[in-house]
């Protein structure tokens, strides 16, 4: 895992200063509070934020491991792959790999989505449907280590990635 103290952080409130307090009152369910109303929706319901790709590279990636020397888990992934392919064909899906590739510790296949609705249908539909397999969920920037750690969420069990790939050569 990346060291956190190796990147910064701009402010989340970065365009948002000197705003009106927010109300403390609570909704109906007596729990969360009541949000203003926005003139507009976030962008982000459309496109990826930056610096997240938004072009044919796709916005994220999602690679989906299986342990290639367990039988039931290898047909499980096949499964599931051809099951992506049936539902999702609008999302680009690699060939399922028998062994470890690149950084990855486990043989796998990957998943690209292009759009936040896209990833809004998918990421909840493979927390139901992958079993025992675990998923890391990366998005693509111009920092590729980065977005393999620090900005990285998995499903399941987290697996150590070779990370060396993405040291830069003197």
């Amino acid at each position: 895992m990346a060291d956190p103290s190796l990147y910064t952080y701009p402010s989340p409130l970065q365009g948002y200063e000197n705003l009106e307090p927010l109300p403390n009152e609570f909704s109906d369910d007596g729990k969360s509070f009541a949000n203003p109303p926005s003139k507009t929706k976030s962008e982000s319901y459309n496109t990826f934020v930056s610096p997240i790709t938004n072009d044919r590279r796709g916005g994220f990636d999602i690679h989906i491991y299986y342990l290639q020397t367990d039988n039931d888990e290898t047909k499980f992934a096949h499964a599931l792959w051809e099951r992506i392919r049936r539902e999702f064909p609008e999302l680009r899906i690699y060939r399922v790999w028998d062994k470890p590739i690149g950084p990855h510790p486990l043989a796998m296949f990957e998943v690209n989505v292009f759009t936040p609705e896209q990833f809004g249908a998918f990421i909840p539909w493979l927390v139901i449907n992958r079993g025992p397999l675990s998923a890391l969920i990366h998005p693509n920037t111009d920092e590729p280590e980065r977005d393999h750690t620090q900005r990285a969420t998995w499903m399941g069990q987290p697996l150590p990635l070779t990370l060396k790939m993405f040291k830069k050569r003197q």
